[in-house]
């Protein structure tokens, strides 16, 4: 008799992931043909909630089948009572499942961003510190569809463009260092899988908690969609996410193609060429010079996009646009200038 249906499903999303992982890392530059790779370390990111504790399981029940070493990290962002406690328990059981090395990394959370944000930005610098510190190949994220749906309707409030609505990429990071097998998977199947294997699951008291944006969309937005659409938004939010993706990469190499030619021997933008552009496009290679020119990403929105694109498309004269990051947007003499103000 096999595995129960739940454990089945996360069991082979892991099992597809570490065999992606097994090929890159076989094609690496780093080894010759004839050099055999060193067995890869494989970590789990853990916050004892059921999605990460499904995934730590799979984990550790696929990846000696295929001769990978498997770890795990716990992040404590110390922003409850007992934090410190919860988090060895979390190492506790990681050991349990024979995941080897497990640590707990404890982090201190600014408020850049808000709450939400700032956590997130500690939790992956601490996650990025603990790949490079044990050489990890990859880290594997417990995030499941649900999340990929409030990620999307998140997106969509911003009306920050298409990227925005592509929800959470199954691989990202530096070199692809972030894996999320779960992207296909519901939420309720990753708890059942923990269910049937006894495996003891923290529910995180914010994830309930109001004052945060992403909890009332999971706890009112999503189920009011339902309502008011029927079962099976979840499931068009993710796949909307997906067509996104694909939309977004196209045009983000389109965009790369196109930018040589709109740049002069000095290399600044030209408007007369930006302009003969498709706006999806020329909207892209701005945001790029803005990124470049010292823009945070996350804090450069469709608005001050649309302010410099108006610098194209309908110049009037208009001064200079003030972005985040200090930068400054300016035409001159027919060429725009982004630039440290």
């Amino acid at each position: 008799m096999g595995p129960h249906p739940a454990v089945a499903a996360i069991r082979l999303a892991v099992r597809r992931v570490l065999h992606d992982i097994l090929n890159d890392q076989q094609t690496s530059p780093e080894h010759t043909p004839h050099e055999r790779p060193p067995s890869p370390l494989v970590l789990v990111a853990c916050s004892g909630g059921a999605d990460s504790m499904a995934l730590a399981s799979a984990l550790a029940f696929e990846a000696p089948k295929l001769g990978i070493r498997a770890g795990g990290v716990t992040v404590d962002h110390g922003l409850q009572p007992g934090s410190d406690l919860r988090a060895e328990e979390v190492v506790l059981r990681l050991r349990q499942l024979g995941l080897d090395p497990v640590e707990s990394a404890a982090v201190t959370v600014g408020r850049e961003g808000g709450p939400e944000a700032a956590a997130r930005d500690a939790r992956y610098a601490a996650l990025d510190a603990a790949a490079q510190r044990h050489g990890a190949a990859a880290i594997l994220l417990g995030h499941t569809r649900d999340d990929q749906a409030e990620t999307v309707l998140l997106g969509l409030a911003r009306g920050s463009g298409i990227r925005s609505l592509s929800g959470m990429a199954a691989v990202s990071g530096a070199g692809g260092r972030y894996r999320r097998p779960f992207l296909e998977i519901d939420r309720q199947t990753a708890r059942r899988a923990c269910m049937v294997q006894s495996l003891p699951v923290w529910d995180d008291p914010h994830n309930a908690d109001p004052a945060y944006t992403r909890s009332r969309l999971r706890h009112e937005g999503l189920p009011a969609l339902e309502k008011a659409l029927g079962k099976g938004v979840v499931e068009a939010l993710a796949r909307t996410a997906q067509l996104s993706r694909d939309d977004a990469d196209a045009l983000d190499a389109w965009a790369g193609q196109a930018e040589t030619g709109v740049r002069d021997a000095a290399g600044l933008l030209e408007c007369a060429k930006l302009y003969a552009l498709p706006p999806a496009v020329r909207r892209r290679i701005l945001r790029r010079a803005a990124i470049e020119a010292g823009a945070p990403a996350g804090s450069l929105f469709a608005r001050h996009i649309e302010e410099v694109d108006r610098l194209i498309t309908g110049w009037r004269g208009q001064g200079v646009i003030n972005l985040p990051g200090k930068v400054v947007a300016q035409r001159q003499g027919g060429r725009l200038v982004i630039r440290q103000g």
